[in-house]
């Protein structure tokens, strides 16, 4: 029996710090990305299937919906940043006491007073968007066809923000496939309403732009609205009772939100807006290298929803092992993330590597002569979307851990220096300055993603050490009572 007990003290050690531990983090992450990642792949189709949609009533109408969407994007991700500070907070909650049901109901409250408070400051923007854009001197007429498309759309606002502090809540529990079975079910639906809106089909009126914004918002409601029943209705959710005291105010919490979030949206706001000025970059060299450029950024950003699914199962992971005062748990799902991020990006850098042509044929008739000064720039770029696949996994995975740990001040001050000075310093130096061109504005990307990785997950690393001497003080400091 002392055999027994002696042996399975010893395997009870080796699941919880050896190899053992290690399979059951892995495990835990797969299960809780994979519907992360397929959420966010719907979300990429929804929008795909507007801008498809669009495309069809003519390029006037594209390029004007590109002018209001440009605007929502970046208000909306900011928004997003703002709320994704709930789920880091209801996974420590519940790290620290697992059937907590207080505070995460607090913070889903918060969250979305948060969101509506962010709403009101961009509909009062979106609403006067005629005015924003004419002091960017745009083309008068796309302006006109733009306004009453933003003023349908924004209405979806607020709800995509709510939609979005749900699924954080639901991801914190480590139950997130409703939102993905949700978010499917809204591909479809945004199919059929902006069909039906935009062309006057299955009965309805034909709105042409303004329909398509009118079904951007009914999708958000939708989503919103779906995932809501849910949790109201599902046992395990529905205990948390997360509309009880909605009218209550935490000021408290509220804050926090806003002190964590903050940072959050602004770094968010700063990687898209690195790409962005590329894109502007490479538009001053030719039609062809920002064709080319338009290829590769595309082929990168399929291959990134994996690691940003990763980094918020991480966030989810490390929050939960935060709130419990567990370091090796903080250290096996950090890492784990990023060795699971690292040999999926590396897989793909492979394939970009040996099959670029095959990758740029998917996009463009790589026979036509036409078209070969676009394949040759979409080539070398891919060639270098390939050395930095796995700097883009990691720096996203690394400031995903980082979050679990409620630290998004350093973040964003890495992203600062990584992709406004390191990042566009080396674009418009080796492009212009050294003459290389295109090239040289992605040897400037690959840079910034380079210098962000090693940051973030040298600040990981740190704050893990510091966590783990903490957690050595306090407990030395309980032995001696």
């Amino acid at each position: 029996m002392r055999y027994d007990a002696t042996m399975a003290t010893m395997m009870g050690t080796w699941r919880r710090h050896g190899a053992g531990a290690w399979r059951q983090e892995a495990g835990a992450l797969a299960s809780l990305s994979v519907p992360i990642i397929l959420t966010n792949v719907g979300q990429v189709a929804i929008q795909t299937t507007d801008v498809v949609m669009i495309g069809w009533l003519g390029p006037e109408a594209l390029a004007a919906s590109v002018l209001g969407v440009n605007v929502m994007f970046v208000l909306l991700l900011f928004g997003i940043g703002v709320v994704a500070a709930t789920g880091p907070m209801i996974a420590q909650d519940l790290g620290r006491r697992r059937h907590a049901l207080r505070e995460p109901r607090r913070t889903v409250r918060q969250g979305l007073w948060v969101a509506l408070t962010l709403g009101l400051a961009a509909w009062l923007l979106l609403w006067n968007i005629a005015p924003l854009l004419h002091l960017f001197r745009q083309d008068p007429e796309l302006i006109a066809a733009a306004e009453p498309f933003v003023r349908a759309a924004m209405w979806g606002f607020v709800p995509g923000l709510w939609f979005v502090v749900l699924r954080n809540f639901i991801a914190s529990l480590e139950r997130p496939r409703a939102a993905m079975v949700i978010m499917l079910v809204g591909v479809v639906f945004n199919a059929v309403a902006a069909y039906g809106l935009i062309f006057g089909r299955l009965g309805m009126p034909a709105l042409g732009l303004r329909g398509a914004g009118i079904a951007a918002a009914l999708t958000n409601c939708f989503l919103f609205i779906g995932l809501l029943a849910y949790i109201l209705f599902d046992r395990q959710f529905r205990r948390f009772h997360v509309l009880g005291h909605l009218w209550r105010p935490d000021w408290a919490r509220f804050r926090e939100i806003f002190r964590i979030g903050l940072p959050i949206g602004v770094t968010l706001v700063m990687e898209v807006g690195l790409f962005a000025t590329a894109g502007f970059l490479i538009g001053l060299i030719g039609t062809a290298e920002l064709a080319a450029h338009q290829i590769a950024l595309q082929c990168a950003s399929v291959t990134f929803m994996v690691p940003l699914g990763l980094a918020q199962a991480a966030t989810v992971r490390v929050g939960l092992a935060a709130g419990a005062g567990d370091p090796p748990g903080i250290w096996r799902a950090g890492i784990a993330a990023l060795a699971m991020g690292g040999l999926f990006m590396l897989a793909m850098a492979s394939l970009m590597w040996t099959a670029p042509e095959a990758i740029v044929g998917l996009f463009i008739n790589t026979g036509d002569p036409e078209s070969a000064p676009v394949v040759r720039a979409a080539v070398t770029f891919l060639a270098v979307a390939a050395l930095f696949q796995i700097f883009d996994g990691g720096q996203v995975i690394g400031a995903g851990a980082l979050r679990g740990l409620k630290d998004t001040r350093w973040p964003m001050a890495i992203a600062g220096l990584a992709y406004w000075i390191v990042g566009i310093g080396l674009a418009v130096g080796l492009g212009f300055g050294a003459g290389w061109g295109g090239l040289g504005i992605w040897i400037g990307l690959a840079a910034a993603l380079a210098v962000a990785a090693f940051l973030m997950v040298a600040r990981f690393i740190l704050l893990q050490g510091r966590f783990a001497a903490s957690a050595d003080v306090m407990r030395n400091a309980r032995a001696m009572v």
